[in-house]
């Protein structure tokens, strides 16, 4: 068959990718390595530094899943291989389909592990804390700004990652004025980086009696939630403490007494929030772990000197700051003005599919984010 004759040949081309695949997945080395850790699980007194051991069972399995992952990848393609002399001898178009579903199924596979080896920095692993706010356009980026939760949320839930919201305030009218909440998961700082910046949508407002087309902002900053922060020194005469009443739409779990910590960072400007522990003492421990981490990510930066280095696609939420225009009238497209990604179905990634912009992102990440001449629309 025709059909199976390309495949046969399309998969070919695969097979140092494979191989690739393989290597960065250092499979040898994590057989070892396996095999050291089993080891050790085995002596009696393994659980007696209870901390050590969860985070060695923890790499345990990391190490299993990315050796189970290769040798299942290898395994499909010889599957794939046998499914096409199969096809050939009997031409049953149902295993010629069941051979392409497969295929297709496996470059899938390879991809995420190419994606995975680009998660190497130093934080990408962290779990991740954002923070949306609502700019430019009142009442419609307040409704953006809900929007946008939602997609996180929806994407997040994809990922089998689970949500902590942190700060809720909402609009004056309607949607979200700003909401800080975190996203726990193995990668989930690595994959969500991506999305720090400004993001603009253009519509017919639901909010207008005139039905006129309306561009409106929203900016999103991203920060790895940083176990320990040794680096960093705060005095406390830099610091403005206020308290407020929570506000969220949290339901019980929101203590609705005056707990809720808001820290300013006197020096940056930076402000950061939390109003979802019990306790005024919680939110401020956490509200000052939110700090630290901001603090020593702009520490990190490579130009730190001034803070407008750092944040300054996050300081103007408006024209012509944007990484990313959503389009869904007079045509509906979602366009990445840093990496020239595009989909034009704008339902599907408002409902969090996200995948294909952060992997596109992620790959001109490490290409040395070389610019594009992308032109925006209008």
């Amino acid at each position: 068959m025709v059909i199976l004759d390309n495949l046969k040949n399309e998969l070919a081309t695969y097979q140092d990718a494979l191989e690739e695949a393989r290597q960065s997945l250092d499979v040898v080395s994590k057989e070892q390595r396996i095999e050291e850790l089993e080891r050790e699980m085995e002596a009696p007194d393994f659980w007696n530094d209870a901390e050590t051991a969860q985070k060695k069972t923890k790499l345990l399995k990391e190490f299993k899943d990315d050796v189970a992952a290769a040798t299942d990848l290898k395994q499909q393609y010889e599957d794939i291989e046998t499914l096409i002399e199969m096809g050939n001898e009997s031409e049953d178009e149902e295993i010629a389909e069941e051979a392409q579903n497969e295929f297709a199924d496996f470059t899938a596979k390879l991809e995420n592990i190419r994606m995975k080896k680009l998660l190497s920095e130093e934080y990408d692993g962290c779990n991740a804390i954002l923070r949306l706010n609502a700019g430019a356009g009142g009442t419609e980026s307040c409704d953006w700004c809900s929007m946008l939760y939602r997609m996180y949320t929806r994407w997040a839930e994809r990922k089998g990652f689970s949500i902590d919201e942190l700060d809720f305030l909402e609009g004056e009218e309607a949607g979200i004025k700003s909401v800080t909440f975190q996203v726990n998961g193995t990668n989930a700082f690595g994959l969500l980086k991506s999305e720090k910046g400004v993001h603009r949508l253009v519509r017919i407002s639901p909010f207008n009696a005139q039905g006129k087309r309306q561009t409106s902002f929203v900016s999103l900053d991203v920060m790895p939630e940083l176990e320990e922060t040794p680096d960093i020194e705060i005095e406390d005469k830099d610091l403005r403490i206020d308290t407020y009443r929570s506000s969220g739409a949290g339901g019980q779990h929101i203590n609705k007494t005056s707990s809720a910590i808001r820290i300013t960072h006197l020096p940056t400007g930076i402000v950061v929030q939390c109003q979802n522990e019990r306790s005024q003492f919680q939110n401020k421990d956490k509200a000052m772990q939110m700090l630290k981490a901001k603090l020593y990510m702009l520490k990190q930066e490579a130009h730190a000197e001034k803070l407008s280095d750092i944040q300054g696609q996050l300081q103007d939420i408006a024209w012509g700051s944007q990484i990313r225009s959503y389009f869904l009238q007079p045509y509906k497209l979602v366009k990445d003005l840093r990496t020239g990604e595009e989909n034009a179905n704008a339902d599907a990634v408002l409902d969090g599919g996200l995948d294909r912009f952060i992997n596109a992102y992620l790959r001109w990440h490490a290409d040395g984010e070389k610019p594009r001449n992308v032109q925006d629309d209008n």
